[in-house]
């Protein structure tokens, strides 16, 4: 089976423009491709558009040709090339003349010479939006790519260089654009370490976590399928307001961002499903996959917390950091303002929500950022709208330069 995208190609003749959009997750299959999110070695084939376009800078292609090997989420890597199969056939060489529906259309005497190409995407379609328009780029240099809430796909190389024609856009505290494997593992660290502080935690509860979390049973390697008694069913429970107090104590944990108002965090567990069946085996049947060393303790407290520090750190065997790609934009909501009517003497709150636009680093979205909205914000209906705002904005300003003006 191969990963492969919706889609669809419109054009746009009044804008002189096509327009390539990619659908986001919406399918089962689609959430298998954002799962296999494992590193893959990006081919030359697929940075085509940076390693022979000249409208790369030299210095910036030379750092991306030297640097080799590259990586990229393999899933959406994947799915970008059967895209580009798709649009413009199956040539053996990208310098090539192709077949493929783009050629037809955008060649020299076609019908839609010299138009600019749009590639746009959310979520999954947005992370392969940016890889295909990787490879198109050196084929149609006017190619631009927007990709709203995209998955980090990248390496910190590739997604510096493709920073010229591709442009991530951020709303808030959306978790899919913090989404990779390793902010997973550090969020997981976050959440041991807060329980671990926290003295009303039951060791047992510690235990629980320990074996359902960090360590890879011999069953499961070996594919064994493992059958959860029933009848086992643990009884502990946690204090849910001090474990609040502990998330917030370990706050700069899960926020990546540096002086904005943060939203409030909210407990990882709640007390209505702790109470679930566990899987209860022999310490010696599991192992510890980040220690040198298999601990033989046999307090499973300090063992988590060991687990905990190893894997904050980072080492040979961990996966390679997988970044947005491109220019990043953040759109970050205002407080609402509050004024004095002159003409009732009374204070008055706006209604509406604001936002302000910022050219954002790409290593401020590393972290999970958990907060009520996460979720919430990853909507494309609210990215629009945050974006309709902004514009809205800059218009009523009325300013000839760009509505982005600040830098964090």
């Amino acid at each position: 089976a191969t990963c492969e995208a919706a889609y669809f190609v419109i054009v746009l003749h009044h804008l002189r423009s096509v327009v390539i959009a990619v659908r986001g997750t919406e399918t089962p299959e689609d959430l298998i491709i954002d799962g296999l999110c494992r590193e893959c070695i990006l081919s030359a084939k697929d940075l085509d558009g940076l390693i022979n376009s000249s409208h790369i800078n030299p210095e910036l292609k030379q750092s991306v040709v030297s640097s080799f090997p590259h990586y990229g989420h393999s899933g959406i890597v994947e799915a970008a090339r059967n895209l580009f199969t798709q649009l413009e056939g199956n040539a053996e060489d990208d310098d090539s003349d192709s077949s493929g529906l783009l050629s037809s259309i955008l060649g020299a005497g076609c019908e839609c010479e010299g138009y600019n190409v749009r590639i746009v995407g959310h979520s999954l379609g947005g992370a392969i939006a940016a890889l295909l328009g990787m490879r198109l780029y050196h084929r149609y240099p006017n190619l631009h790519v927007y990709a709203y809430g995209p998955l980090p796909c990248v390496d910190s190389i590739i997604a510096e260089a493709c920073s010229h024609f591709v442009t991530s856009i951020v709303l808030n505290n959306e978790f899919s654009s913090r989404l990779s494997v390793g902010s997973i593992l550090r969020l997981r660290a976050a959440a041991i370490t807060a329980l671990s502080h926290d003295s009303a935690t039951d060791t047992a509860m510690i235990c629980r976590l320990a074996r359902r979390f960090l360590y890879v049973s011999n069953c499961e390697r070996n594919s064994t399928e493992v059958v959860e008694p029933a009848s086992y069913v643990y009884s502990g429970t946690i204090r849910s307001e001090n474990l609040n107090d502990n998330l917030h104590g370990n706050e700069d944990l899960f926020d990546s961002r540096g002086g904005e108002e943060h939203d409030h965090n909210f407990p990882l567990f709640n007390e209505s499903n702790i109470k679930d069946s566990v899987v209860e085996s022999e310490s010696d049947e599991f192992t510890n996959p980040f220690a040198t060393e298999i601990n033989t303790c046999d307090d499973p407290v300090s063992e988590f917390m060991e687990t905990a520090r190893a894997s904050e750190n980072a080492s040979a065997g961990n996966p390679p950091e997988m970044y947005l790609p491109g220019f990043i934009i953040h759109m970050v909501p205002q407080p609402k303002s509050f004024h004095t009517s002159l003409w009732k003497g009374q204070g008055v709150q706006e209604r509406e929500k604001s936002y302000k636009a910022y050219i954002a680093n790409r290593d401020s979205f590393k972290d999970i950022v958990v907060s009520p909205s996460m979720f919430l914000d990853h909507l494309p209906w609210r990215c629009h709208d945050a974006m309709q705002k902004v514009l809205e904005v800059q218009c009523t300003l009325n300013l000839n330069e760009s509505h982005i003006v600040d830098v964090y």
